[in-house]
């Protein structure tokens, strides 16, 4: 039930709309004052009342019922409360019955979300810096669909451009098939870091030539192209699988080299392509922007060219509702003037398309600099936490079956969680020893308490019929967190924000365990035992829903 709304059409204040004082509705700071509160202090000048007065009025003539028990007027608020046991009774038999769909909807239904997310570069390793992308793109991809829109995940793949020829060339003068084929990523990423560091001018020139084949269509230059892109893709698949992530679209850059022109040609008819140096721009001064980069002068597409390809060409098969861009925060010019410029072209679907932002990543000793040789591969920090997980858990459980699997479990989704926590554009230091902690704000806490209410369903079943006879503090604070699940989802959706329910994961854990730890469970008697059974089910419910929208696996034992 949204009783936010429950409450706000039984309030009657002439000149407030019901959506207005749907909006105003709060969460109390503190849960003695209430489930709920309005705060009545934006209504004064319309009503011509003090606060306080309107709150009384309003607490005065709010008619309580089964479901909302007291209405109460302190300090210009009118705070309301729950009937406890109602609420315990409809959220666990809804939490029952739905299973894992609890907390989903229908509410997408019909409409397409286009999320633009991890987007590899071909011939280059995945370092921790594309964790936050792909883990905040993946989850995002999995809400969405639980709310019943069509997630489209895309892989805008960076395979475009010199560094390419510079590729080939490294690999025609050093490489070899074989150690190719059998180093894969590796292998290539170190030809192209050789060429960076001994190319001389002869070398440069050929890799130019090489480029210049590529987008030619020279036969010899595209296979070589597209063996390289081949291992990537295999290589990247197994770090994806690993993550939870999918994926329904790999086109990237070079995909859009037939389809940049009609753009070109688009902004050129509307007057809106100006000359510049020998360059094609956009003038976005009046805007408050430098100006938008169509064309060097040498004729060369750039980034800002093949976005606003990439945009039309979604709209145009996806008919998308929203389209986002998980993208780093230095992006953030960028994609503003892109928006703008299809603005400008008149596309009024512009105004669906959004840059998720988000911030960088770093390990505790500063390690990210690709200048400074500091690059630390994803895969490496991944395998290092599955393998502090396994320690971890062997010494806590040696006689643990499957600990391996569980392992993995733990180990990528502390990786997973580490980057979703926080609100999405904080910069994050990430440390080892803080995401696998058991105590704290980490999936293992989460993981834990989900294999801790496991164990006492096992014992104790869950029963098909339960009575409630009064909630103490502890239970009600479960009920009433178990019951914040779906807004939690709906709001991760709305801001774009996966750490709201990483956030909500945390919050239900610890009231949990507080629940668990404060009150009997499976030698409680009768009616209360049930209650408490049919309870920790449906926590557990919740804390698994939430976890798998992050991606991260939920072990049964620990």
């Amino acid at each position: 039930m949204d009783y936010k709304k429950y409450i706000s059409e039984k309030i009657n204040a002439e000149g407030v709309s019901g959506e207005e004082i749907y909006s105003a509705i709060a969460l109390p700071p503190n849960p003695e004052m209430g489930d709920y509160a309005l705060p009545c202090f934006k209504f004064a000048k319309v009503l011509r009342k003090s606060p306080v007065l309107i709150a009384q009025s309003l607490a005065e003539s709010y008619p309580v019922d089964e479901v909302i028990e007291k209405a109460e007027a302190v300090n210009g608020y009118v705070n309301f409360t729950i009937n406890k046991s109602a609420l315990a009774r409809e959220v666990i038999e809804g939490a029952l019955a739905a299973g894992g769909k609890y907390g989903s909807s229908e509410e997408g239904a019909g409409k397409t979300v286009c999320i633009d997310y991890s987007s590899v570069n071909i011939a280059k390793p995945f370092h921790i810096g594309h964790l936050s992308t792909t883990a905040i793109g993946g989850a995002l991809y999995k809400i969405f669909n639980f709310l019943g829109y069509k997630a489209v995940g895309i892989n805008h793949l960076g395979d475009y451009g010199t560094q390419f020829g510079k590729l080939i060339c490294a690999y025609k003068h050093w490489g070899n098939k074989e150690e190719v084929e059998k180093g894969g990523i590796h292998a290539i990423n170190d030809l192209y870091v050789r060429f960076n560091s001994e190319a001389d001018e002869q070398m440069e020139h050929e890799a130019r030539e090489y480029f210049r084949l590529i987008e030619n269509g020279d036969k010899e230059a595209n296979e070589l192209f597209d063996w390289f892109k081949s291992l990537t893709l295999s290589y990247v698949q197994t770090i994806y699988e690993k993550l939870n992530v999918r994926f329904d679209s790999y086109a990237g850059e070079r995909f859009y080299t037939d389809k940049m022109q009609p753009v070109i040609d688009e902004l050129r008819e509307k007057g809106l392509l100006k000359e510049s140096e020998g360059a094609q721009i956009v003038d976005l001064e009046k805007y408050g922007m430098p100006p938008c980069l169509i064309l060097r002068s040498d004729g060369a597409s750039l980034y800002a060219t093949r976005d606003l390809a990439a945009a039309i060409y979604r709209k145009n098969t996806y008919d998308f509702y929203k389209c986002l861009y998980v993208v780093a925060y230095q992006q953030n010019l960028h994609f503003k003037q892109v928006f703008k410029v299809l603005e400008l072209m008149g596309k009024e679907w512009a105004k669906d398309l959004v840059h998720v932002a988000y911030g960088m990543v770093s390990l505790e000793d500063g390690a990210m600099s690709t200048r400074k040789g500091k690059v630390v591969w994803l895969e490496d920090v991944i395998a290092r936490c599955v393998e502090k997980a396994y320690g971890i858990i062997s010494e806590k459980n040696p006689d643990l079956e499957n600990k391996q699997d569980v392992a993995e479990k733990v180990g990528v989704g502390a990786v997973i969680f580490g980057a979703l926590y926080n609100n999405k554009i904080k910069d994050i230091v990430f440390s080892y020893d803080k995401v696998l902690s058991f105590e704290g704000e980490t999936s293992v806490y989460v993981q834990y308490t989900c294999a801790r209410a496991n164990s006492v369903i096992e014992k104790g079943g869950v029963p098909s019929e339960f009575e409630i006879s009064g909630l103490l503090p502890q239970e009600a604070e479960v009920v009433k967190s178990i019951a914040a699940f779906p807004q939690a989802v709906k709001d991760a959706a709305e801001k774009y924000e996966p750490s709201i329910v990483a956030r909500y994961a945390v919050d239900l854990a610890q009231k949990f365990n507080k629940f668990y730890f404060d009150c009997k469970i499976l030698t409680a008697e009768g009616d209360k035992k049930n209650f408490r059974l049919a309870l920790t089910a449906a926590a557990l419910t919740a804390l698994k829903n939430s976890l798998t929208l992050l991606g991260i696996g939920v072990p049964d034992k620990m």
